[in-house]
């Protein structure tokens, strides 16, 4: 069956392919028209908060993939997908459930923003060198010979080019910003939704064929991000607002970028494929479940506050 998986790839058209890409375009934007300085002031207030988050984002989670391939050691095109997972920027729910969670909500959006100007060059490279790592899926990115420029460039083109035209839009257009944004972000979260829902309808067969492995694989991959991002916390000694944000953005990951990566540059590889659609289904129910129990966690500071 696992060889099956490798040889297997998703039914996806040029079109469908083309929306994706405008609706992450969007919701980048939308998330852009929301950034304002006072983020950035935040930053610079608090290094040691948001140095611990990249950290957690672009190093221990791949590394902590690294190993659990090493131990899982699944087919080629999944470790190939699990890597890629494990190098896209966080998402941008993330944001929206670190606010759930009554955690520090300008921590997750200053990290969601930067990690995704960090990814123009950063997961390309971090794809390239941990992938290489294992054996299997270093083979398989030989004979698919992937040119790691392209990959730079798409990322710019769908995250890092609305990011800076969304920052300079809100500086200079602040009310307008506020109206657009709240007409386009659920917008293009629908546009994405709507996407996945074809992708599976579309692909249904191939789903229930393989989808005992892949929850299992996407279960312990998640649980790892999960664990890495509080781990990383409470090795910084952060407050609870802080460990509760870094937990949720390393596990929330921008599987609609890996998609769209996947559909361009590997034909829609089946592995990959199904690791990164069954990530971006799986991570919104375990990211809301650790939403719901961490806000039940105040520390005093927010009791106070709410008091």
């Amino acid at each position: 069956m696992q060889e099956a998986l490798d040889s297997s790839t998703l039914n996806f058209n040029q079109d469908a392919l083309l929306l994706l890409n405008v609706s992450l375009a969007i919701i980048m934007f939308g998330v852009a028209l929301d950034l304002k300085v006072k983020d950035f002031r935040y930053v610079a207030k608090n290094p040691q908060s948001f140095v611990a988050g990249l950290f957690s984002q672009f190093f221990l989670l791949p590394a902590l993939t690294s190993l659990l391939v090493s131990l899982i050691q699944p087919p080629p095109s999944v470790a190939l997908g699990m890597f890629l997972v494990a190098a896209c920027p966080g998402g941008n729910i993330s944001n929206f459930m670190t606010h759930l969670a009554k955690g520090n909500t300008a921590l997750s959006v200053s990290l969601t923003a930067f990690s995704t100007a960090f990814s123009v060059v950063l997961t390309p490279l971090n794809f390239a060198f941990w992938s290489k790592l294992y054996a299997p899926s270093a083979q398989m990115l030989k004979e698919i010979s992937l040119s790691y420029f392209e990959v730079f460039q798409t990322v710019a083109l769908i995250l890092g080019v609305p990011l800076v035209i969304g920052m300079y839009i809100n500086s200079r257009y602040p009310k307008w910003s506020m109206k657009a944004t709240k007409v386009l972000k659920p917008l293009s979260m629908l546009i994405f939704a709507g996407f996945v829902v074809i992708a599976f309808i579309g692909n249904y067969d191939l789903f229930l064929k393989f989808i005992a492995l892949i929850f299992l694989w996407v279960l312990a991959h998640n649980f790892i991000a999960l664990s890495g991002g509080f781990i990383t916390a409470k090795t910084f000694r952060l407050p609870l607002e802080d460990t509760k944000t870094l937990t949720i953005e390393t596990g929330i990951q921008n599987s609609g970028l890996a998609l769209v990566l996947i559909f361009t540059y590997f034909d829609g590889l089946g592995g990959m494929a199904i690791i990164a659609a069954w990530w971006g289904i799986w991570h919104i129910i375990s990211g809301m479940t650790i939403a719901g129990i961490l806000k039940n966690f105040q520390s005093q500071k927010q009791i106070s506050v709410s008091g």
